[in-house]
């Protein structure tokens, strides 16, 4: 009976090719559409999960209470790692380690700048890393050595063994490589190249063994005995900084590794979730874009169904069964389903190169992995039993009287459903234009939000080597100035667009004692605010031509609020065991999250060590691409040791809103493919509708009525259920824009373009479907409808 069955479909497929093809397209691209989300989903979800110890593998967090409110972070003081390992109950290990660093490694003249981390022995321990060459026995025990990743190694000594070798750190250290693991997968929180000890760490850093408890510079990784335990960790280390010193009121709590990466956002001390949000958006996108395809597959199927009715009458005459025929219906679905597969593998494999690209990373179709086929054959039945199901119900409850007599289909029940099946589509494709607008109108409007410097023609230059030393800075000023390249040149602490060091050490006149406010500090050189084009409301910047502004400091206009400090200018603050001295007020400006309000900030006076960017403000009358070559030229002469690594700030800026457009991007891309489909949907409606309209119109065209009035007949009835579709879109569409927008502080409003927009789209392109096959209908010989009678 299968093969049977099998043979029939075979034979209804190649007989209505047109309808095949356009059912195999609109399945293949939904399939294909879902199939590239879900495998995004599935890297995504990944995250940190290749350790075989990830469930119970934790991030040590600091909660802080400052400026009203909690801030959550994954840095703790360097003595948290020794006592959770001693002294908590249900720790088994502990280790601290950097966050990655990019320096200089080389072998010879073979130098590279990559990602190195210094670690304590036992994150080796924690995390089950592939040895490749050498063991994990008694490793990075000496302060001098070094692990290589497989590509590094193969970078620096080829196709050799690099075991042994000496390769050199920043030119000056000699450090002996122990052992080689394979490369960091790219799905994970801390990617690396090369792990130093962390013995190193503080013979370069000299500053963190003497830090204590209120001290957060580290990161610390923790595992436990058993992950159950973990409420009762949590509830027994919460003081501990208060335990520790009597005056550090910080909390402390651990964070799942696996959770690290998809809920990293906290309010008050709680996750609330993070890139969690965005995939579960990618999830039910996914889900919609399959159910759109199956919705589709069941208009067109339905509307051939006049033409199906008399082979379903003649089967039920000659003693076919309804079980028989809902299974031949299912079989030919589940056949398409196949079909489109195999189709959307080929869209696949094309389209995966350009996706990967945009989102960065390296998706591939594990064929090799059992788990992809089973859930591919999963999807094959699910996408054919859903697909086929209402028609294979519908077709095969036909009367073998009724319609071995004439079929006629009145717009009852069947007809109903099938406007619901539109109604869903259109609903799904308007959500998507009004959400995808209102996400690009809130870039556009971070995006031309004032920042408070002028980005333009503005360079970050990373400060290494000779470049660390003021002489050497202050030569490479007056050559770049001379030589036309750039009109002013400063110094910067941390990369202008990344969040600089914080503390909530400041004291000043008249400050509460309960009160905590956290500031961002920077140490700034010469000339800062003139360089970046920032402008001072009070008082003036840091200048060589004081003597004392060694000791001098300038706060943004949202520290001086904080502290409610009038007329600051002038007054003495102590920030730590110092004494400084407010000599400027600066416009606040942004260089964290251009999504919420500017923090408080000091900014003070840079000395020798404390310079890690170098600032040039490229000269407006000069050609770009000549003053940039003069700045490399100049630097490779100054620094020559030392690759040259700089960036324009406006580009590192624009990095910050790359999940906003991945998000917008891939909204773009699967709502088009969403939207196709749905026009394929309401191109099988319109083709039901005029196989049962097709006398009435023929009638009304012999009595006098014109294409026109006809094409207006027509999609009147397809424009009211695109109606229909928006109002119940719209207000769907305002809660999750709505939700989404929540999570920023400075926001676009809601406008009613966006929802303008969708009606304009959704009913244009209602019309356009529509008449492709209206025009056919209202075009056509009337007699060809009406000489059967």
């Amino acid at each position: 009976m299968f093969r049977l069955n099998l043979k029939i479909a075979l034979r209804n497929l190649w007989k209505n090719k047109g309808f095949s093809l356009i059912n195999i397209g609109g399945l293949a691209i939904g399939l294909a559409s879902c199939m590239i989300l879900l495998l995004y989903v599935v890297y995504e979800f990944g995250y940190d999960k290749q350790y075989k110890n990830y469930k119970s593998t934790y991030i040590a967090y600091t909660n802080m209470k400052a400026n009203g409110k909690t801030f959550s972070w994954a840095w703790t003081p360097g003595l948290l790692s020794q006592e959770l390992k001693e002294n908590v109950t249900g720790v088994s290990n502990s280790a601290r380690s950097s966050y990655p660093i990019s320096l200089l490694i080389g072998n010879g003249e073979n130098k590279l700048k990559n990602k190195g981390m210094f670690v304590d022995p036992a994150y080796l321990k924690i995390f089950d890393f592939d040895f490749i060459d050498g063991t994990s026995d008694n490793i990075l025990q000496n302060i001098n050595t070094v692990i290589l990743t497989k590509s590094l190694a193969k970078k620096l000594f080829g196709n050799h063994s690099s075991i042994n070798k000496i390769v050199k750190l920043d030119n000056l250290e000699p450090l002996k490589v122990e052992a080689v693991i394979d490369d960091i997968p790219q799905n994970s929180s801390l990617t690396f190249d090369y792990l130093m000890p962390w013995k190193l760490y503080e013979k370069r850093e000299t500053w963190t063994k003497k830090q204590g408890w209120g001290s957060n510079f580290c990161l610390t990784v923790v595992q436990l005995q058993n992950s159950n335990t973990l409420a009762q960790v949590n509830t027994s280390i919460k003081d501990l900084f208060h335990r520790m010193d009597k005056d550090q009121e910080n909390e402390l709590f651990l964070h799942p590794l696996s959770k690290w990466h998809l809920y990293g956002d906290f309010e008050n001390g709680k996750s609330v979730g993070g890139k969690i949000s965005q995939l579960k958006i990618f999830l039910l996108l996914a889900i919609c874009i399959l159910l759109i395809a199956c919705v589709n597959f069941m208009n067109l199927s339905t509307s051939r169904s006049e033409k199906r009715a008399k082979e379903v009458g003649v089967r039920k005459a000659i003693g076919s069964s309804r079980k028989s025929l809902i299974s031949q219906f299912i079989l030919e679905s589940t056949l398409l389903s196949f079909i489109g597969t195999v189709v959307a593998f080929i869209l696949l494999e094309i389209s995966l190169p350009y996706f990967n690209n945009l989102l960065n990373i390296n998706l591939i179709i594990q064929y090799n992995d059992w788990r992809y086929w089973l859930t591919l054959i999963c999807l094959i039945l699910f996408t054919g039993l859903i697909a086929g199901s209402y028609p294979a119900f519908y077709l095969s409850s036909f009367e073998p009287v009724k319609v071995l007599k004439g079929f006629s289909i009145k717009a009852g029940s069947a007809f109903s459903v099938r406007k619901v099946l539109v109604v869903f589509q259109f609903v799904f494709a308007s959500c998507l234009i009004v959400c995808t607008s209102v996400i690009y109108q809130q870039l556009n409007y971070i995006k031309n939000k004032p920042l408070g410097y002028n980005s333009n023609g503005l360079v970050q230059l990373s400060a290494e080597g000779n470049l660390k030393n003021l002489q050497k800075i202050n030569l490479l000023r007056e050559r770049l100035v001379k030589a036309g390249a750039v009109t002013n040149v400063s110094t910067l602490s941390m990369s202008l667009s990344n969040g600089g060091n914080n503390t909530s050490g400041i004291s000043w006149p008249g400050k509460n004692p309960n009160t905590s406010v956290l500031f961002n500090n920077r140490a700034i050189g010469y000339d800062f605010v003139e360089t970046i084009g920032a402008k001072m409301v009070e008082g003036r910047s840091i200048s060589k031509q004081f003597e004392k502004d060694s000791n001098s400091v300038i706060f943004n206009e949202a520290g001086i609020k904080a502290m409610g400090m009038k007329n600051p200018i002038g007054k003495k603050i102590k920030w730590d065991t110092g004494e400084n001295v407010i000599v400027g007020v600066m416009k606040d400006f942004v260089i964290d999250n251009p999504f919420q309000k500017v923090e408080p900030m000091i900014l003070y006076s840079a000395f020798k060590d404390n310079v890690s960017v170098i600032l040039l403000k490229l000269n407006p009358s000069a050609n770009v691409t000549a003053s940039l070559s003069k700045i490399d030229e100049i630097v490779k002469e100054i620094n020559p040791d030392y690759p040259i690594d700089r960036e324009f700030v406006n580009q590192s800026f624009e990095q910050k809103f790359e999940n906003e457009k991945l998000l917008g991007t891939l909204s773009n891309w699967f709502g088009g493919f969403a939207i196709f489909i749905s026009c394929l949907g309401l191109l099988g409606l319109a083709l039901f509708m005029a196989e049962q309209r097709k006398k009435e119109i023929s009638i009304r065209k012999v009595l006098g009525a014109s294409t026109g009035n006809i094409l207006t007949l027509l999609n009147k009835d397809f424009i009211k259920l695109v109606a229909i579709a928006n109002v119940i879109a719209f207000p769907l569409a305002y809660v999750i824009i709505n939700q989404w927008l929540s999570a920023f502080e400075y926001r676009v409003a809601i406008s009613f373009l966006p929802f303008s927009l969708a009606i304009v789209i959704s009913v244009l392109i209602a019309i356009l479907t529509v008449s492709i096959q209206s025009i056919k209908v209202a075009k056509a010989n009337p007699i060809d409808a009406l000489k059967y009678e």
